[in-house]
């Protein structure tokens, strides 16, 4: 079977945590419960740092304005290493060229980073820090869940990532007001910091 359902899938997973993506494939070599999975990534030293760095977006993805710069940071790294997974997966199956299924996989990484750092700006926008705590378990849980069933189940995975991809892309391009006030009130608040004076409404 070919592996392109299992590169998508791990790329859209990617986009969200990439540090979970590679932890959870990772742990599932290692321990024997799946066969899919390239030694270079069942590595204790990888393991670990992609343990640590786990903890430590697990910590900032849940405080506001915190998980949009966080996110800002992660605009290189989550595509990266979603097109670096997806190239290992290939490499270890022989179904897919490389580069093609780095393509894949970085691009979808990109495209599901967007929705979510898109959906953060949204939600930062409202005071509370309830929505930005119950978003970052959903997606924690929904990538973990995803992950696991796309190495045994890697077509199902893989319509269940497009579908989740698309709704995304559909609720950011709704949400675009919210995501556009955000920014202006984050140069309204760099302003006051500056003492620059806002103009007058004419």
């Amino acid at each position: 079977m070919s592996v392109l359902p299992l590169v998508f899938t791990s790329g859209w997973a990617s986009g969200i945590n990439a540090y979970a993506v590679v932890l959870l494939l990772g742990l599932m070599g290692a321990t024997g419960a799946s066969d899919e999975v390239p030694p270079s990534l069942q590595r204790t030293d990888v393991l670990v740092v992609v343990a640590l760095l786990f903890l430590c977006e697990a910590v900032a993805d849940k405080i506001p304005y915190v998980d949009t710069a966080w996110d800002a940071v992660h605009t290189v790294v989550r595509p990266v290493a979603g097109a670096v997974v997806a190239a290992l997966l290939a490499g270890h199956d022989g179904s897919l060229p490389q580069l093609a299924a780095a393509a894949v996989g970085g691009s979808t990484a990109l495209a599901s980073h967007l929705v979510k750092a898109g959906t953060r700006m949204a939600v930062n926008t409202s005071p509370e820090p309830v929505t930005n705590v119950v978003l970052s378990l959903a997606e924690d849980l929904g990538v973990a869940a995803l992950v696991v069933f796309a190495l045994f189940h890697p077509v199902a995975a893989a319509v269940i990532a497009g579908t989740l991809l698309v709704l995304g892309l559909a609720t950011v391009a709704f949400l675009f007001s919210r995501i556009r006030r955000f920014w202006r009130r984050r140069r309204e608040r760099r302003a006051a910091r500056k003492g620059w004076d806002t103009p007058a409404a004419v």
